[in-house]
């Protein structure tokens, strides 16, 4: 199932676009194809290291601080 997106790119986006298309000899669909994976991959690495980062943040204990006193 096919969903229609309305896309939209200011015209120096566009002027961009058509430059590097000529410039690197590819299709503009390839260059946005590539944008895009490039996006994704820096925004899903932010995430993982936020979520890292906020995993952390619930203790400010080492780890010998955290299991002190625990026998096992």
């Amino acid at each position: 199932m096919k969903k229609e997106i309305k896309f939209e790119l200011k015209h120096d986006k566009l002027e961009s676009l058509e430059l590097y298309s000529e410039i690197l000899k590819k299709d503009i669909n390839t260059i946005l194809d590539e944008a895009l994976e490039l996006y994704f991959k820096v925004e899903n690495e932010k995430l993982l290291s936020k979520n890292e980062n906020d995993e952390n943040a619930m203790t400010n204990l080492d780890f010998d601080e955290f299991w002190d006193g625990v026998d096992l």
